[in-house]
C-alpha cells in the first residue's frame, strides 16, 4: 500500500483526512507543515499535512489523491504543529480549523509565498518645484505632494490605502503630471530602522531587578508576572529585554489586547531598536499581514507586535514572548475558535523552552493564583517611573445633586480648573452612542430591537437607533410607535451625549470623542492620538479604548462619569473587571511631573469595592476577591466549560442542552457539576434563541474527559441538527 497523507482540512470535524500523495511530488520530499490542495466533497480545500502514515483505516481504492503541494518547505515547524495540536485538544476545536487559524488570510486561501514587488511612491524632480498651478484645485494631490516632500524614502502603496480619502487616485494623478513616480522593491526585503532616535531611560531598582530576572532565564522556560502600577515603566522593561534577546540572534513576540495600542508601542520600539519590526492585526490589509507572517516565519523580521490572533504566528528563532495587559478579556476569542491568547502564549513558551512575561497593573486573579502557587514568578514595579506621583482619588457623592447630562457641577468645576491650568481632562463613559434607551413619556413604550432582547441605542449624529448586538438600524422616530405621542426622551448616558453636554459647558474647549464609532474610518484613530499628544485636544471622552496602556502626558484629570454601573451584576467576574477598569482608567492621569486626580461619580460611596480600591489598592482588593472565589469554588479554584446552543426555534436549544445534561448525569462523574440548562442573559440575539449549559470541576482532567465523552454522543441527540452549538473552555464571558 502506498504511504498516506494525514491532512487537516478546515472543516468543523474533529479529525484529519487520508489522501494519497500527489503524482507531482515524491513522498520523500514531503514534510508535515506544508499546505496541500485536496479535493473535498464537490470542491477543493487548502489543508495542512500533519503526518505521513504507512496505512489507512480507509480502503486504498476509496482514497482520493491530493491535487498539489503548495510549499517547497514546511511553513509550520514541528513546534508549531505541536502547539496547534495541543490547542485543538484543549479547546476541543476541529484540528483543521485550528491549523488554519495559524495562517494569514491569503496563505489560508492557498496564495504563493514567493516574494512580490512592493510599490513606493517617490517625489519626482519636478515635484521639488512649486506645482501649485498643476494641482490648484486638487486638495488631496496638494496634501500628498506635501507629504512626499517630507518623506524622502517614499510612501508604500499600502500606506496610501490606509489614509482617509482616495489617496490612490491622487497618487496616480501626480504620476501622470510628472510630479511623482512609482518605484518597486522586493516586498519581503526587511530593513531595520536607520538608527535609534531615542536614548534608553534610566532604570529604577524595581525595573533593573525585573530585567535581570528575565534575562537570567532567557535560555529556559519560565513564566513571569510583571505587576507594575500604571506609569511604572513596564514598556521600558519590555524594550530592554527585547534588545537583549535580539543581541542573541533571537526573535521577540509582543502581544497587545487592542489594535488601538499598537501605534504607540510600535513608535516606542522603532525609536529605540534598529531591527525589522512586523505588525500583525486584523486592521491591516491582507497583503500586509501576509508579508508580516512570512517575515517572521523566515526570520527576516526580528520583533512581532500583534493582537491575540498573532499568538500562533510561526517564528524562526523565538526567544521571548511578552503579553501586555494580560488581564484583558480581549485576549479571549469569543467566537469560532475560542482560545485564550494568554494561555496559549504560556503553553507556547513552555513547548519552546523560552520565558514568557505577562505584564499588567491589575493582574487577573488567575495569574495571581498561579504566582501564589509558584507557577509564575511575580515581579513588582511599585512606583511610577521618572518620579511621577500616583494620582489622588476622590469619591464624588452625587446623591441628591443636580446633574446635567450625567455631569455634576462639582465635576464640571474640576474640569474648568484643569483647563485653566492648560492641562487636559479625560472623561470615561462605558457606553458609545448618545443614550442606551429611547422611551415614550406618554405610554412608557421603549424602542427595542426586533431581533434581540435588547433596547436600541440612540446615535444622535446619524439620527438613528442601532442595536449593538446584531447591527439592526432604523431611523430615529419623531413620535411614539405605540401611542403617537411626540414626547420621546433618551434615558442613560453614552459618549455622544456627554460630548454634547461638555460642548455646552465649555464652548471654547477642543473636545474629542474616542470610541468605536469615532475611529471607524481608516487613520482616524491615529489622528486623534496625534492630536492628544500634540495638545490639540482639551477634553477627551471615551470608552474602554482609552483605559488600556495609553500614555497621555498632558492628562491630569480623569473623571469616571458613572462608576456604579459595574458594582452590581450577576457575573461573578464583575467585581474584578470593575476594579481593573477603575485602576486602568485612573492610570491615565498625572503620568508626567504634574500631579493627577481621579474623580469617581457615585451614588454608593460606601461600597466596599470602592473603599478598598481607593484606600488600600488593587493588590488588597485582589486578595479579598481570591478568598471569595476560593470559598465559592469558582475559577481559578475550579475549571469550566460552557455549552452554548442557539436556533430560530425557541425550544430546540433547550431540548438539546437538556438531553446533553441528562447524558452527563448518567456518566456518573461525581467530580463534575452540571449547571443548567438556562436561557442566556441575552436570550435572543439576531433572531436566534440562546441557551447555556455550564459544566464545572475542581479537576481539569476530569472536566476535559467529560467534555470529550459528551462530544462523542452529540450525534446521537436528535436536536443537534436543528441548532448551532459551541463549547467554550475557560469562558470569560457568560453573556
Amino acid at each position: 500500500m502506498p504511504k498516506v497523507l494525514k491532512i487537516a482540512v478546515p472543516v468543523p470535524l474533529r479529525r484529519t483526512f487520508d489522501y494519497l500523495p500527489p503524482l507531482s511530488r515524491a513522498i520523500e520530499e514531503l514534510q508535515p507543515g506544508v499546505r496541500v490542495e485536496v479535493p473535498f466533497g464537490r470542491g477543493r480545500k487548502i489543508g495542512v499535512l500533519v503526518d505521513i502514515a504507512e496505512t489507512s483505516d480507509v480502503e486504498v481504492e476509496r482514497l482520493k489523491t491530493a491535487l498539489s503541494v503548495l510549499d517547497e518547505a514546511p511553513l509550520l515547524s514541528p513546534e508549531d504543529l505541536k502547539l496547534l495540536a495541543w490547542a485543538s485538544r484543549y479547546y476541543h476545536h476541529a484540528i483543521g480549523e485550528t491549523l488554519a487559524s495559524a495562517f494569514s488570510v491569503l496563505l489560508r486561501r492557498g496564495e504563493s509565498t514567493a516574494p512580490e514587488a512592493r510599490r513606493r511612491l517617490h517625489l519626482a524632480n519636478l515635484g521639488h518645484l512649486e506645482a501649485d498651478t498643476a494641482i490648484k484645485r486638487a486638495p488631496r494631490q496638494t496634501a500628498l505632494l506635501r507629504l512626499l516632500r517630507e518623506t524622502p524614502e517614499g510612501l508604500p502603496s499600502e500606506a496610501l490605502a490606509r489614509r482617509d480619502g482616495d489617496f490612490r487616485s491622487a497618487a496616480e494623478a501626480l504620476v501622470r503630471k510628472g510630479l511623482a513616480l512609482w518605484q518597486e522593491t522586493p516586498a519581503n526585503s526587511w530593513i531595520g530602522a536607520s538608527a535609534p532616535s531615542a536614548a534608553p531611560l534610566r532604570l529604577n531598582a524595581d525595573q533593573a531587578m525585573a530585567v535581570s530576572a528575565v534575562t537570567d532565564s532567557l535560555e529556559n522556560y519560565r513564566a513571569f508576572l510583571l505587576e507594575g502600577v500604571t506609569g511604572s515603566g513596564k514598556t521600558e522593561v519590555y524594550l530592554r529585554l527585547a534588545q537583549e534577546v535580539l543581541s542573541r540572534g533571537r526573535q521577540v513576540m509582543v502581544l497587545l489586547p487592542e489594535i488601538s495600542l499598537t501605534p504607540q508601542l510600535e513608535a516606542r520600539f522603532r525609536a529605540r531598536i534598529s531591527a525589522p519590526i512586523a505588525v500583525f492585526h486584523s486592521g491591516l490589509a491582507d497583503g500586509e499581514r501576509r508579508r508580516a507572517w512570512l517575515g517572521l516565519q523566515r526570520g527576516e523580521a526580528a520583533i512581532l507586535l500583534g493582537t491575540r490572533s498573532a499568538v500562533f504566528t510561526p517564528m524562526k528563532s523565538p526567544g521571548l514572548i511578552i503579553l501586555d495587559e494580560e488581564h484583558d478579556a480581549s485576549f479571549k476569542q469569543q467566537d469560532g475558535f475560542r482560545f485564550s491568547a494568554r494561555d496559549v502564549a504560556v503553553k507556547r513558551a513552555s513547548l519552546l523552552g523560552i520565558p514568557v512575561l505577562l505584564g499588567s497593573a491589575t493582574p487577573s486573579l488567575e495569574s495571581l493564583h498561579n504566582a501564589r502557587r509558584g507557577r509564575y514568578r511575580r515581579l513588582r514595579l511599585t512606583s511610577r517611573a521618572g518620579g511621577a506621583a500616583e494620582p489622588v482619588f476622590r469619591l464624588l457623592d452625587i446623591r441628591g445633586q443636580r446633574m446635567i447630562e450625567g455631569i455634576s457641577s462639582r465635576l464640571a468645576a474640576e474640569i474648568a480648573e484643569t483647563l485653566a491650568r492648560r492641562e487636559q481632562a479625560l472623561l470615561f463613559v462605558n457606553r458609545r452612542g448618545f443614550a442606551p434607551t429611547l422611551i415614550c413619556h406618554g405610554c412608557g413604550w421603549v424602542a427595542q430591537c426586533r431581533r434581540c432582547d435588547a433596547n436600541l441605542v440612540i446615535h444622535i449624529a446619524d439620527r438613528q437607533l442601532c442595536c449593538h448586538h446584531c447591527g439592526y438600524e432604523r431611523a430615529l422616530p419623531t413620535a411614539c410607535l405605540a401611542c403617537g405621542d411626540s414626547e420621546l426622551y433618551p434615558l442613560g448616558l453614552g459618549t455622544e451625549r456627554v460630548e454634547a453636554a461638555l460642548a455646552a459647558f465649555f464652548p471654547e474647549a477642543r473636545i474629542a470623542r474616542l470610541d468605536r464609532d469615532s475611529t471607524r474610518r481608516k487613520g482616524q484613530l491615529q489622528r486623534l492620538l496625534d492630536d492628544i499628544h500634540g495638545s490639540r485636544i482639551d477634553i477627551l471622552i471615551g470608552t474602554q479604548m482609552l483605559a488600556k496602556g495609553h500614555h497621555f502626558p498632558g492628562v491630569t484629570l480623569v473623571g469616571i462619569v458613572d462608576v456604579d454601573a459595574g458594582l452590581y451584576s450577576t457575573d461573578f467576574r464583575a467585581g474584578e473587571r470593575t476594579a481593573q477598569l477603575i485602576m486602568q482608567v485612573a492610570g491615565r492621569a498625572g503620568r508626567e511631573q504634574r500631579p493627577g486626580a481621579v474623580v469617581l461619580q457615585t451614588r454608593h460611596p460606601e461600597h466596599p469595592l470602592l473603599q478598598t480600591l481607593i484606600h488600600k489598592g488593587y493588590s488588597h482588593f485582589a486578595r479579598a476577591c481570591v478568598a471569595e472565589r476560593e470559598a465559592a469554588a469558582l475559577p481559578p479554584f475550579s475549571y469550566q466549560g460552557l455549552w452554548r446552543a442557539e436556533a430560530g426555534d425557541p425550544e430546540a436549544p433547550r431540548r438539546f442542552l437538556t438531553e446533553l445534561a441528562e447524558r452527563a448525569s448518567r456518566m456518573s462523574a461525581p467530580a463534575i457539576q452540571v449547571l443548567g440548562p438556562a436561557p442566556a442573559p441575552l436570550a435572543r440575539r439576531a433572531g436566534r434563541f440562546r441557551w447555556q449549559l455550564l459544566v464545572q470541576s475542581a479537576k481539569r482532567a476530569a472536566l476535559h474527559a467529560m467534555i470529550d465523552r459528551l462530544l462523542d454522543v452529540i450525534p446521537e441527540i436528535e436536536e443537534h441538527r436543528k441548532i448551532r452549538w459551541s463549547i467554550d473552555i475557560d469562558p470569560v464571558d457568560l453573556y
